[in-house]
């Protein structure tokens, strides 16, 4: 790799590394100063609903899934495909196709007489091709869900066994098997990342990488009344587990404690929406290459334990007077990590996105953010010794969400990343996804 630049810099580093934390000490006081209650805000982006509601290319009314379906038990399953290349700097100049499958099967327990508020959920998924995150020398990927569930591996996972169980209308408790993609829920930058944004920093908070795994065992419970604050805490097994049980090595090596409160907010009569988490893994630490984010094998001081602290907030600034499930608004992220375990220590992230406001397209969505990801001090000084200079990383994505029908919807990207490695020149990124719900 070549040099490019100097190493972090630390004057910089002192003045932008408490801006992160001023919007989670705003976020904590928003979240205690009492919830408003607000009706739900539009939420264009479910990632499972019931068959009959989801969006699919195939399958006919009176076909065996619509028979299914009726029966308790929802088969949904979609590609997402990227043809997406690096235009300008980086390490290479190329263009890729990769892509992701997902495969999800729901059953009610209620409608299949086997017991009331019961759910099953199981999901496999597997991604294929080649993506762009070697030509543009990044940590934090620019087509996120192209790299999951195991980055370069092309095998087939089941990454969701989930018993779900209803015990009142405000109260679940649930265990199994899980994917932690869904968490950090955001009504403009989620849809774990073929819905709205590809890129990471706009899909989830990319500071829970080093205390958070992709998928593994646990179990835990969820408030969430019709009109009001929702909170969920749980507990995972400390290390992932994608391409096993993981019942071998349950609690082997500690333990994942979440906790996240998402309360809703009335602000300018706007629905909206402010979320506040927290984690704490207690397991061993003595790489880097153990993080969410596939960073390069680098090894660290042996440490026991590391956490991290996060917040988002989306506001609706337009609601369709006309339909309810359609607006438009800002979001933001930030987040903090323990710097002695966690390559990326700080986060900020802010946009806008939602629904086109343009009455003939009512489908479409749109969106633009810009993300900066503060590399760790202890962290980037072992990075630097291995692959030269390393500073902060930063990022702008662009994105048009076409819908050609409901089941297939076309997207123009347009991204620009900063890499991390001064080695790697600030890359320009244009592509397309093309996500298809058969």
């Amino acid at each position: 790799m070549r040099p490019h630049g100097g190493a972090h810099d630390g004057q910089r580093r002192t003045r932008w590394i408490g801006w992160p934390a001023w919007c989670l000490a705003a976020g904590l006081g928003w979240c205690l100063g009492g919830p408003v209650t607000a009706a739900d805000p539009p939420q264009p982006y479910l990632a499972e609903p019931r068959y009959e509601l989801a969006p699919h290319l195939l399958g006919a009314k009176t076909g065996s899934r619509q028979r299914l379906a009726d029966a308790g038990v929802s088969i949904l399953a979609d590609n997402t495909g990227f043809f997406i290349g690096n235009t300008n700097g980086g390490f290479d100049q190329a263009f890729d196709y990769a892509g992701h499958g997902d495969y999800c099967m729901l059953a009610d327990g209620s409608t299949l007489g086997v017991r009331d508020g019961l759910y099953l959920k199981l999901r496999a998924e597997h991604r294929y091709g080649s993506t762009i995150v070697g030509n543009v020398g990044c940590f934090i990927s620019p087509t996120l869900i192209a790299d999951l569930p195991i980055y370069d591996s092309e095998e087939v996972y089941l990454t969701n066994v989930l018993l779900t169980q209803e015990l009142s209308d405000a109260f679940s408790v649930f265990a199994g098997k899980m994917d932690t993609l869904d968490g950090d829920m955001n009504a403009f930058a989620h849809g774990r990342g073929k819905t709205q944004f590809s890129n990471m920093g706009f899909v989830f908070n990319p500071i829970v990488s080093a205390t958070v795994p992709y998928s593994t065992l646990g179990a835990g419970f969820v408030l969430h009344p019709a009109d009001g604050p929702m909170a969920m805490v749980t507990v995972l097994n400390s290390t992932d587990t994608t391409a096993t049980s993981g019942f071998d090595t349950l609690f082997s090596d500690g333990m994942l404690l979440s906790v996240a409160v998402r309360v809703p907010t009335r602000l300018f009569d706007r629905p909206g929406h402010q979320l506040l988490g927290g984690t704490w893994n207690s397991r061993t630490y003595t790489s880097i290459a153990e993080a969410y984010i596939p960073y390069p094998d680098v090894a660290t001081p042996t440490i026991r334990g590391s956490w991290c602290l996060y917040w988002n907030f989306d506001q609706y600034l337009f609601v369709d007077p006309t339909d309810a499930s359609r607006g438009w608004g800002p979001f933001g992220r930030a987040g903090i990590a323990d710097p002695a375990t966690s390559p990326i220590d700080a986060f900020l992230s802010v946009g806008l996105g939602g629904n086109v406001p343009v009455r003939t397209r009512p489908d479409d969505t749109f969106g633009v953010g810009w993300y900066w990801a503060s590399t760790s001090p202890q962290i980037g000084t072992l990075i630097t010794a291995q692959f030269g200079p390393i500073g902060d990383g930063q990022g702008i994505e662009c994105f048009y969400n076409y819908a050609l029908t409901r089941a297939v919807r076309i997207t123009p990207d347009v991204q620009y990343v900063v890499p991390a490695l001064r080695s790697a020149a600030p890359a320009v990124i244009a592509g397309v996804r093309a996500l298809v719900s058969f």
